[in-house]
């Protein structure tokens, strides 16, 4: 892509507005456009899902997806998916042609970076269906998906981070927090301007200093390590910013927290991780003692109401949105830092959480309007 980050986040701030106009419900409106999974009936209905590099064993938001289309087709009695790993950005229009010449209906991909290619193969076949997992697919900045057979499924996670800021916040014994993401895109940095707007947050509320290290807000940029890969780069990122006392960290980019959690071993000392888009205690128990929470995206239940709804004939290219209101973001159960986590630390996230539900907080991010 040559857009330059500029123009991406200014276009994403203008996707804001105009996509939350379309309603952040669990379940929009009929768009009322021809199915492909109508004309195929359920049973001959077949969905297929592209990857981004991160693949579908990154313990986040490809697998999540993944397991979004594998329910959806289970409880239509569909054909059997077809789901496609991509292992570089220069499988992905190859990898999506590949989809469209096995007779896929309707076809999921996942993914900021993999949304020209969406694009570009949804464009070549308006008579199939695609539904874009994190990215609205809007090239040219007009608060519009750029073509009508593509649904976006989003996620204001800042709201859900917010809160995660301001816990870790609470939690921290040194004073100092910090994140790291793969790359400086929009679905990254949200996490990591949220979770600094929870620390501000909290330092308002209680009188304190706490900082945050690797993502400046005033610059809109930080520590990032090129990728969405697990490498010793990541392990480098997550140790430069414990070197600087930080005992809460935030890694946003798929399987780069497990660098992050070889790096907190390492360090020797009491560490608490966070993790991002799935209940990472749960996906990946290897590391489940270092986590303090995760930011939820609720990436499995979208999609596979995306996919359902096209397999029964009514797809609808309205974007859902995920937000705290309807539960697509959120935070995950503290877990084995339960007993760590103050009793009133966790009344006022719960406070926080109502009051950004009923508008008297706003956390910014692009999709907040």
């Amino acid at each position: 892509m040559k857009t330059t980050k500029k123009a991406v986040i200014s276009g994403f701030a203008m996707i804001g507005a105009a996509v939350l106009l379309a309603g952040c419900g669990a379940a929009p409106e009929s768009a009322g456009g021809a199915s492909a999974g109508a004309g195929a009936g359920a049973s001959d209905y077949l969905p297929c899902m592209v990857s981004d590099a991160g693949g579908f064993d990154d313990k986040s938001f490809n697998q999540l997806g993944k397991e979004g289309v594998d329910a959806a087709a289970a409880e239509l009695g569909s054909k059997t998916p077809i789901e496609v790993e991509s292992q570089a950005e220069t499988d992905y229009a190859s990898n999506l042609q590949n989809l469209v010449d096995q007779g896929c209906n309707t076809i999921v991909t996942v993914g900021f970076l993999l949304a020209p290619a969406a694009l570009e193969s949804a464009k070549a076949n308006p008579d199939l269906e695609y539904v874009s997992i994190d990215d609205t697919v809007d090239s040219d900045f007009d608060g519009q998906t750029d073509a009508p057979n593509i649904k976006p499924i989003i996620f204001d996670t800042a709201q859900a981070a917010y809160l995660a800021g301001y816990l870790a916040a609470g939690t921290s014994k040194t004073g100092v927090v910090g994140t790291f993401g793969g790359l400086n895109i929009p679905t990254v940095s949200i996490f990591m301007d949220g979770f600094a707007q929870g620390v501000e947050k909290y330092n308002t509320d209680n009188g304190a200093s706490v900082r945050v290290v690797g993502w400046d807000r005033a610059a809109k940029d930080g520590s990032f390590t090129g990728g969405f890969e697990a490498n010793d780069t990541a392990r480098q990122t997550a140790q430069a910013l414990i070197d600087q006392n930080v005992d809460v960290l935030l890694p946003v980019g798929g399987p780069i927290y497990q660098s992050a959690a070889v790096a907190i071993k390492d360090a020797g000392r009491e560490i608490a991780l966070v993790g991002v888009d799935a209940d990472v205690y749960e996906t990946d128990p290897s590391v489940g003692e270092l986590l303090l929470t995760s930011i939820l995206k609720g990436i499995d239940v979208g999609t596979k109401d995306a996919i359902v709804a096209a397999g029964n004939g009514e797809f609808d290219a309205a974007p859902f949105i995920g937000t705290l209101e309807n539960e697509g973001v959120g935070l995950a159960p503290y877990h084995d830092w339960s007993d760590r986590v103050p009793a009133e630390l966790t009344s006022k996230i719960d406070e926080l959480k109502a009051q950004i539900v009923d508008g008297s907080i706003t956390v910014e991010s692009y999709l907040a309007g």
